[in-house]
């Protein structure tokens, strides 16, 4: 790998639960859903850079992680994980999103200040390359084994996640860590190469989220603060396509809401915020579908039940923004599909089943 370049992460299909370890060709290991940051770390001897998930450079944000790889790793290395951070809630650690949001800090002083207060872990879950030499080829089983080698003693704030090839106890784990601030489990088939940005691990989690982009926001119809906005994912030639939107805030949230976006508001020649309309529907007859336009920078984590044709079937429920996220890799591929089915199944004889 060349100096500084950050290879894309392998990446994960949504399934809707802990599949079965014979499901797979050569068989299935089990990790934790950890619920951060997701970091490769190329470390070349002297060095250390930390890329996203979507290539967008985290090293600033955590000078006490590019302290501790310094020190710590033994060798030249290119490590997957995520970034995390730890916190106490009524006498038990879990993890903090929200503490972990707030690095992404454009003051310097203000991330220098946040790695004392809140310091951040880097859970490792995969290598990548170590001493020059790429794993990218090697199955699973043999990087884990490697990880385990490299990284298994060093101690905080560098973890090595925990792993199963019990199903049973995965699904356990889908359960019982979820108090923990995990998201759910993922399962890694033990014979497959690393595939940079392609989905082929499998994610079981506790409801179906997608990272959106923020197309515009339209005002509450009492005229106070913002009523919801409109989200977007790229479709394969690359287009930015509305698929819905999210709503149901507070009224307190509305109006914060207001704050946050006005940063990305889309300015005319005349400075004045652009405007735009949205098609009309036979829901919409007389109600305003104008909103105020966004430029296509913030990403937020939604919730929502499931797609009808391109778009959400129901409001989407906002999660989290995604400060960590590049807009372009919000793509209706990571979006789950439910599988066909024959209504004329459903409908039946109209008998009763047994």
């Amino acid at each position: 790998m060349a100096p500084n370049e950050i290879v894309a992460p392998m990446l994960a299909k949504a399934v809707p639960g802990v599949p079965d370890p014979d499901s797979v060709a050569g068989g299935l290991a089990y990790e934790p859903k950890w619920d951060g940051f997701r970091g490769i770390v190329s470390f070349d001897g002297d060095d250390v850079e930390i890329g996203s998930r979507g290539a967008k450079p985290l090293t600033r944000y955590f000078p006490e992680l590019v302290d501790a790889f310094a020190r710590l790793l033994p060798v030249p290395c290119v490590l997957d994980g995520e970034i995390v951070i730890r916190a106490a809630r009524s006498g038990q650690a879990h993890l903090d999103w929200e503490a972990l949001s707030q690095r992404i800090h454009p003051a310097a002083s203000r991330v220098e200040m946040l790695s004392r207060e809140t310091p951040a872990m880097f859970v490792a879950f995969d290598l990548i390359e170590v001493e020059g030499v790429s794993l990218l080829d090697q199955p699973f089983s043999e990087r884990r084994a490697a990880l385990e080698r490299l990284v298994g003693e060093l101690g905080d704030p560098i973890r090595l996640t925990r792993i199963t090839k019990d199903v049973e106890l995965a699904r356990r784990w889908l359960e019982e860590f979820e108090g923990a601030g995990l998201d759910g489990v993922v399962a890694k088939p033990l014979a497959a190469p690393y595939s940079p940005g392609k989905r082929v691990m499998l994610k079981a989690k506790h409801h179906r989220t997608a990272d959106v982009v923020a197309l515009g926001y339209r005002i509450h119809a009492s005229g106070s603060g913002v009523g919801s906005i409109l989200l977007g994912l790229y479709d394969d030639g690359g287009r930015l396509r509305n698929v819905g939107g999210m709503s149901a805030f507070s009224n307190a949230r509305r109006l914060e809401l207001l704050d946050e976006l006005a940063p990305y508001v889309e300015r005319g020649d005349d400075g004045g915020a652009v405007t735009g309309e949205t098609e009309r529907s036979r829901f919409s007859s007389g109600r305003d579908v104008s909103f105020v336009q966004l430029r296509p920078e913030l990403v937020a984590e939604v919730r929502y039940d499931q797609l009808e044709g391109d778009r959400f079937r129901h409001t989407a429920q906002f999660e989290r923004w995604r400060p960590d996220r590049e807009p372009r890799s919000c793509t209706f591929e990571q979006i789950e599909r439910p599988v066909a089915y024959d209504l004329d199944e459903v409908l039946g004889t109209g008998g009763v089943d047994s």
